[in-house]
């Protein structure tokens, strides 16, 4: 479900022109369309990891996978601009209440440490591997049929996952109904919501996102009941910043070649998609080294590798007359940067908190492209006119920062990051 969930904030991106002249969207239309999923989902994130862990992991996850459903059913009927853009946002809330819950059916599922760790370094490649399946369905779909069947592949995924969930997952503890932070999900929300959307579009939305998020903090700090913890944080920083910029090199990487691709080679959309398939074999690989690493490494050990082996896949994606090396070996080190940060972040979580827990790494993925994008966009901008030059300077830029991450992820000491007891 989580590759499906990913998914689907990149299956409608190479069908947007379709969507621009099928529903006459304007500039300003296309731009809600396009960031409604992200902004729902990443925004809703932490109120929906809360939830899970007070309502019930199962039960949070059958609700949002049925409205994820629903709604993707209603973005692919849709008949008129407003409709596709309601149900892009009934999309995100379901997709908000699915992945925290789900994450945290993983510790439910498998109680063994070892198979649980394994599972969890599994899990963390699924996001790479959603995006990268959204960019070629999206191809392969607008190249032989309407964009609206885009959509039906969410439908389908949905109504199997609420259909099995009751003989997958074990029911619910009663919940619990304790009283929830509602001013802190108000502010969270918001702020995340617009730092997502300022990072794309507006300076100063992204400032007014920080600005929400800082008393977000204050008010976490005073309340009795706090949405986030703030000393939840302790021994999980550097993972999620991890995760924030793997994922925002992944995002921004994929576009630029993309762009580069078409514009400047002038490949097609199903050529462009086709190359989009060289990542996978090493985006699965990538799982199941992590979760053999993790047993005799440390996990900041992983952790470096990942971030290191991704620099180096970036700056071989930046020879952009031959990038298919980078194709490989970038979502290998994405790979296991996101599986190794998502044992760290997971690993001995209370189990009242295995929600909030799964909520905060989406989010740090949530956040990371749209601060990359921006960031890089902007960076092969003011380098040069020329786009293909512009886009290598950038991508370069790119590996750079990930090499620092890596080198401060290997500098750590196991007092300042969660690992494991091999070290």
């Amino acid at each position: 479900m989580q590759v499906t969930l990913i998914a689907a904030i990149t299956v409608i991106t190479v069908a947007l022109p379709a969507v621009q002249r099928d529903l006459r969207l304007d500039d300003a239309g296309m731009v809600l369309v396009t960031s409604a999923y992200g902004l729902a989902f990443g925004g809703l994130l932490l109120l929906g990891g809360r939830l899970a862990d007070s309502r019930g992991r199962r039960r949070m996850f059958v609700t949002g996978v049925v409205v994820f459903g629903l709604a993707s059913a209603a973005a692919g009927l849709a008949p008129w601009a407003g409709t596709l853009l309601v149900a892009r946002f009934a999309q995100g809330v379901g997709a908000a209440l699915t992945a925290p819950a789900a994450m945290a059916l993983v510790a439910v599922v498998f109680p063994d440490p070892h198979r649980r760790g394994r599972a969890m370094a599994i899990w963390g490649v699924l996001s790479s591997a959603g995006a990268t399946a959204g960019t070629v369905l999206s191809g392969v779909v607008i190249t032989w049929v309407p964009w609206r069947w885009v959509f039906l592949v969410p439908v389908a995924v949905s109504a199997v996952a609420a259909s099995v969930a009751a003989r997958l997952f074990p029911a619910d503890h009663p919940p619990v109904r304790g009283r929830i932070d509602w001013l802190g999900a108000v502010l969270t929300t918001a702020g995340l919501a617009m730092l997502i959307y300022g990072l794309q579009r507006s300076a100063w939305t992204a400032f007014g996102g920080v600005v929400l998020l800082i008393v977000f903090g204050s008010v976490e700090r005073r309340s009795p009941a706090p949405l986030m913890p703030l000393s939840f944080l302790s021994g999980r920083v550097l993972p999620l910043i991890a995760v924030t910029a793997c994922a925002g090199a992944m995002a921004s990487g994929f576009y630029l070649l993309s762009l580069y691709l078409q514009e400047v080679r002038g490949l097609s959309t199903l050529q462009t998609s086709a190359a989009f398939l060289l990542p996978a074999p090493a985006v699965l690989a990538s799982g199941s080294l992590a979760g053999w690493l993790i047993a005799p490494l440390a996990i900041r050990r992983v952790l470096a590798t990942g971030l290191a082996t991704a620099a180096v896949g970036l700056s071989l994606l930046s020879v952009l007359d031959a990038p298919y090396a980078g194709l490989v070996v970038f979502p290998l080190g994405a790979g296991l940067t996101f599986s190794a940060a998502t044992v760290a972040v997971l690993r001995d979580v209370r189990e009242d908190q295995a929600g909030l827990a799964g909520g905060l790494l989406n989010t740090a993925m949530e956040i990371g492209p749209p601060l990359g994008l921006a960031a890089l966009v902007f960076l092969a901008g003011a380098h040069s006119h020329q786009p293909s030059s512009g886009y290598a300077f950038a991508l370069r830029v790119a590996a750079a920062a990930l090499l620092v991450t890596a080198l401060f992820a290997a500098s750590m000491r196991r007092h300042k990051m969660r690992e494991g007891e091999s070290e």
